[in-house]
C-alpha cells in the first residue's frame, strides 16, 4: 500500500517515513502544502497523512482541494492544536481522523490500520490463490504449506499481483503501487523482484507469475506447478 506524508517538520517526516517503510508501506513525502496537494492530485494513494499548519498552503486547503476533484483516500490529520473546535473543523473539511501532536508512532500506525480497514477501503486480510496464501496483517506467505521469507518489496509486489489474480498488472501500476516517486522507472528493479519471487515460489516454468510482453505481469492461481 502507498501512503503520502505531507509534513513540514523534517524530523517528524523522517520518523514517519522510516517507520512506515519498515512496515512495508511505499511512502511519498512533501514538505509543504503546495507540493502535497500536487502529489495527491496526480498520484493514487491508499492513505494521506496531512499536517494541519503547512507552508505555502494550509492542510485544510489541501484537504478541500483534493476532495473537490474526487480523491477519496482516507486523510489522517496531524495537528499541534488539540482543541475540539479544531478537530471538528478538520473533520468537516474532509478529514477521516485527527491526531494531536505529540503522538507515538504506535498510535499513528494503529489509526492508519483502522482507516485502511474502513468500508471504502475494505480488503481481505488473507488472500489465498491456489496453494499460495498471503496474510496482510502478519506478513506471512505460505506456499504449499511452507512458510516463505520475502523482502518488503517482494511481499508488496506479490500482494498486488494476487489481489489482481487473472488480470494484467502493468509495469507502470507496479511502479506506482510498490515503489515511491523517486524510483527509476527505466531500471530493471521490477524484473529483479519478479525473478526473486519466482525463485521462492518455485515457479521455474513462469506459469504462476506470467510475463505479458509489452503489457506487464499476471498472476495465475490455476496454473500451479506440481
Amino acid at each position: 500500500m502507498k501512503i503520502l506524508i505531507v509534513e513540514d517538520n523534517i524530523s517528524i517526516r523522517n520518523v514517519l517515513r522510516m517507520g512506515l517503510e519498515e512496515l512495508s508501506y511505499a511512502v511519498d513525502e512533501a514538505g509543504d502544502g503546495e507540493r502535497g496537494s500536487y502529489l495527491a492530485r496526480v498520484n493514487k494513494y491508499d492513505l494521506i497523512i496531512l499536517d494541519d499548519i503547512l507552508p505555502k498552503k494550509l492542510g485544510k486547503v489541501v484537504c478541500e482541494e483534493i476532495r473537490q476533484i474526487g480523491v477519496h483516500a482516507p486523510i489522517l490529520f496531524l495537528s499541534d492544536r488539540a482543541d475540539v473546535n479544531t478537530k471538528i473543523d478538520l473533520l468537516n473539511c474532509g478529514a477521516d481522523d485527527c491526531l494531536s501532536k505529540p503522538f507515538s508512532f504506535a498510535e499513528l500506525h494503529a489509526r492508519v490500520k483502522s482507516l485502511l480497514r474502513r468500508p471504502h477501503k475494505i480488503q481481505d486480510t488473507v488472500i489465498k490463490e491456489g496453494v499460495v496464501s498471503l496474510n496482510v496483517d502478519t506478513h506471512d506467505v505460505v506456499h504449499q504449506n511452507k512458510k516463505l521469507y520475502l523482502t518488503q518489496k517482494e511481499f508488496s509486489l506479490l500482494e498486488l499481483l494476487m489481489r489482481n489474480s487473472g488480470r494484467i498488472v502493468t509495469r507502470s501500476t507496479i511502479m506506482e503501487s510498490v515503489w515511491d516517486i523517486n524510483a527509476d522507472p527505466f531500471s530493471n528493479t521490477i524484473e529483479t523482484h519478479i525473478r526473486n519471487l519466482r525463485s521462492k515460489l518455485r515457479d521455474r516454468n513462469k506459469t504462476l507469475i506470467r510475463n505479458i510482453p509489452g503489457r506487464g505481469y499476471k498472476f495465475h492461481s490455476l496454473e500451479l506447478q506440481r
